[in-house]
């Protein structure tokens, strides 16, 4: 993926990020906090009783990086199934970790999020790319936990 496209997509989800908002009646909450640079998000998702995500939104602040990843991520589980979405979630980790271990198939599950593949080559931004996704873990890991 070029540059350029990288550059688009995360400028899009900056300027207009279509899920930063509180949302209403969340049934599941969890501040995700980035202490290496300050980036912290809360993310609120609504999870119903056949356990698809129905409606998703985050508040927060942090760099263009965390902010257009999280925006990303609640595109792509909206809708799906805790399960689907934490499967979205091991790909993109995977892509972030080791970029070349994808199979095409599965950089296109991640649709736009494929575009934050070449965070890899860049350290020091990874954590800022899976703030999002690993809050989103922690939420659903601390759900079962529950149980």
């Amino acid at each position: 993926m070029n540059n350029t496209f990288y550059s688009e997509i995360l400028t899009e989800h900056n300027l207009h990020p279509f899920h930063k908002h509180d949302i209403k009646d969340p049934n599941m909450v969890l501040e995700g906090v980035n202490p290496s640079c300050g980036d912290d998000i809360i993310l609120q998702l609504h999870v119903d009783e056949a356990g698809i995500i129905t409606d998703g939104g985050y508040v927060g602040d942090g760099c263009a990086i965390s902010q257009a990843s999280a925006d990303m991520m609640l595109d792509l589980v909206i809708g799906r199934s805790k399960e689907e979405a934490l499967h979205l979630s091991d790909i993109f980790m995977r892509m972030i970790k080791d970029p070349d271990s994808l199979s095409e198939d599965e950089m296109d599950e991640l649709e736009e999020s494929s575009s934050l593949q070449n965070i890899a080559h860049m350290p020091s931004r990874v954590k800022c790319a899976v703030l999002g996704w690993h809050t989103m873990e922690e939420m659903f890991k601390g759900e079962d936990e529950e149980e």
